[in-house]
């Protein structure tokens, strides 16, 4: 079972993109059940893809009663991921990515990303997703890995505790309905591939 600990998880404050106010994450789970999706980086070409697959559940999701949120570790590249129509939730920013540090979702370094970033795999996944229309860039922090985290209303209980293992690891769309307990008519996309250790694109 997921070892969070909510209640000090639940303390971390990140900033709304919409009105810029500071809240505690916490209170995002107070009234509903709530899908939080942690994006490695605004502008990464597969987090964007990801956001997009994710998005497909939001109807089913408000349906049920449930919230579908972004959280992002930094402002960089958000006004353009939101321009873009890449998420259909509501987006907070971790800005000390503390809650990224509670969940598990490490960091790379420097001699992880040069390589993969020039790797066969990152070209791939760039090309699957630009042949979707999605485009990426390298603005922000390159470093930090993501993943998600599905809170039962009341903060009762942790429903799904994803930490990616590389930058291309994603959550089915099934295993987000199962976990929540719905229903979801949906077609999941044909998740891009990668091997390498990261994918900064």
């Amino acid at each position: 079972m997921s070892s969070v600990n909510l209640t000090s998880l639940g303390a971390n404050q990140v900033k709304s993109t919409t009105s810029g106010e500071m809240v505690e994450i916490g209170s995002l789970w107070q009234e509903q059940t709530v899908v939080l999706f942690f994006l490695r980086r605004f502008g990464c070409q597969v987090c964007r893809w990801m956001s997009a697959e994710v998005s497909k559940l939001e109807k089913d999701l408000k349906a049920n009663g449930v919230a579908l949120i972004g959280i992002g570790p930094e402002e960089t590249g958000v006004k353009e991921f939101m321009d873009g129509g890449f998420f259909k939730g509501e987006i907070y920013i971790d800005e000390k990515k503390q809650c990224y540090k509670d969940l598990g979702f490490k960091r790379y370094n420097a001699v992880n990303v040069i390589p993969a970033a020039m790797g066969k795999k990152v070209r791939e996944i760039a090309s699957k997703a630009s042949a979707e229309g999605i485009q990426g860039n390298f603005s922000g922090d390159l470093l930090q890995s993501g993943g998600m985290l599905i809170v039962a209303k009341g903060g009762e209980k942790v429903l799904l505790h994803f930490v990616q293992k590389s930058p291309a690891d994603n959550i089915s769309l099934e295993d987000m309905t199962k976990a929540l307990g719905i229903s979801a008519n949906v077609q999941a996309g044909e998740k891009p591939q990668c091997n390498e250790d990261v994918c900064t694109r």
